[in-house]
């Protein structure tokens, strides 16, 4: 998978994404890297500790949040952008579903575009991805951030996302996007109550059939803080537990906050399954 000169070779091995937020106010840890340096040095450590692509993003997406404008999102993700592909040789993701700011991201160094919409939220996003030859992760979302939580229902929640998932691949293919640099993402925690949760990462390996590759992100979910009972700050080996059963499933790329603990969890399912 090339993507802007920079590749990713899938199926030998897992890739480990590592999320840093540059926001005041995500699930987890909003606040924590606002500041450009302190972003970059969390970067650089997570790449030591073993991951392969990071994801960038300005705009929190957790249960409720409110949207921020175009000019407030490039203000906080442009600087660290920029000083992060200069210091470190991994792909960058930028994680927005607006198409305004992923053009100046790519632009900055960005190598693929994490849209959390699958493309429902700005029509415009394809073709600038498609331009850049960037890559393109399709996550399934029912709803907005700020309304996907109250209480969302599915028939079928597997074959609902499959749907909306492959409806989403038809639309970047028909506006440029060349098939081997899209990504899905069936958006663990996005519009799902722990019970949809639960069934998609049950049912994973019927995204297979999509021919694409999978990201999964269940990192500190409030799913497996419900199944568990612990705070956000407890959730590691949960979130470990499910990276394991992803990858047993089918997933190339997982996305996570502790970078460290997921890659040994990653290596370890890797020798057994792959």
């Amino acid at each position: 998978m090339n993507c802007r000169g920079k590749t990713l070779t899938l199926g030998d091995r897992t890739h480990v994404m590592g999320i840093l937020n540059v926001t005041p106010d995500s699930f987890s840890d909003g606040g924590c890297y606002f500041d450009v340096q302190r972003a970059v040095a969390h970067t650089q450590l997570m790449v030591q500790e073993g991951a392969t692509l990071v994801d960038i993003g300005g705009e929190s997406s957790r249960p409720g949040a409110l949207p921020v404008s175009v000019d407030e999102e490039l203000a906080r993700i442009l600087p660290v952008i920029r000083a992060v592909v200069d210091r470190v040789d991994v792909l960058i993701s930028v994680d927005t579903y607006k198409a305004e700011v992923a053009q100046p991201a790519l632009e900055a160094g960005a190598h693929l575009v994490n849209d959390i919409t699958a493309l429902r939220a700005d029509a415009a996003m394809a073709s600038v991805v498609a331009r850049r030859e960037a890559g393109l992760i399709l996550m399934h979302i029912k709803g907005t951030p700020r309304t996907m939580q109250q209480a969302p229902q599915y028939d079928d929640v597997v074959s609902e996302v499959h749907a909306s998932l492959q409806e989403s691949i038809r639309i970047a293919e028909a506006q440029g996007v060349a098939a081997e640099r899209i990504i899905i993402d069936p958006g663990i925690g996005f519009g799902k109550t722990t019970a949809h949760n639960l069934e998609l990462l049950k049912r994973l390996s019927e995204f297979r059939s999509l021919n694409k590759p999978l990201l999964i992100g269940t990192s500190r979910k409030s799913f497996i803080g419900n199944v568990l009972g612990l705070p956000i700050s407890e959730r590691v080996e949960g979130t470990a537990a499910t990276v394991c059963w992803a990858i047993a499933h089918g997933a190339d790329i997982v996305r996570v906050h502790d970078v460290k603990a997921n890659v040994r969890a990653a290596l370890m399912t890797d020798a057994l399954y792959r």
